[in-house]
């Protein structure tokens, strides 16, 4: 899978080059290519950006600059074009498993009060949300996206890794204990140290529908 980002701020993606993430790409079974969207930009100066049309605070990134990233990575449009945008779709785990079926996505990342309407128009397949607030930039929710679709491609993780998870089966995940036995007079359950696998899938189980009852109602 290709994971392309647009953005301003190509020096914000460190994170996606370490840990789990950054070795799938080491290893070839991932590619992350981050684009700056000022290599595109027509003026001699570098500007991305200018005043809106009918006022208002705060600056508008140009249509041309974004529209002709868009088409330099991905000029037969064969990549799933998405802009992450307050506006858009909440990001859901459904969406995740179909983001993974697409060998190439491209996520636009807008900043300042956002993009041109006509570029949006012109170049995007879809718009997502990844909560209902605002953030400074497209940034980091184009790095959520990116981190929770890696998880799905092969090799990234193993099977194992996946199943049981929280929003697996619409239920929050149990919780996770290791060594020590004993932390603060808190102890592990005697359940998970019985090595009855029944009885162990029953608690967990149990737990996960607790957790879930508590803080996510809406899901069950």
């Amino acid at each position: 899978m290709k994971i392309t980002i647009l953005t301003l701020f190509p020096e914000m993606f460190a994170p996606l080059t370490s840990s789990i993430i950054g070795r799938a790409c080491k290893e070839g079974k991932l590619e992350i290519k981050i684009v700056d969207i000022r290599d595109y930009t027509e003026d001699k100066h570098k500007k991305c950006d200018d005043y809106p049309f009918g006022g208002g605070a705060g600056m508008v990134m140009m249509a041309q600059p974004v529209g002709s990233a868009i088409e330099a990575v991905d000029p037969d449009h064969t990549a799933r074009r998405i802009y992450l945008s307050p506006k858009g779709q909440t990001f859901k785990q459904e969406k995740v498993y179909e983001l993974v079926s697409y060998d190439h996505i491209v996520l636009l990342c807008g900043h300042y009060e956002g993009i041109d309407q006509r570029a949006i128009d012109l170049f995007v397949d879809e718009e997502l949300s990844i909560g209902d607030y605002v953030l400074t930039g497209g940034e980091l929710a184009a790095m959520v996206v990116a981190d929770a679709a890696a998880r799905y491609v092969d090799g990234v993780l193993s099977p194992e890794s996946l199943v049981q998870e929280s929003f697996s089966e619409n239920l929050l995940e149990y919780p996770h204990y290791t060594r020590p036995v004993e932390y603060r007079g808190l102890r592990v359950p005697e359940v998970l140290r019985s090595g009855n696998h029944a009885e162990i899938d029953k608690w967990r189980r149990e737990q996960s529908l607790a957790v879930t009852k508590k803080n996510r109602p809406d899901l069950l």
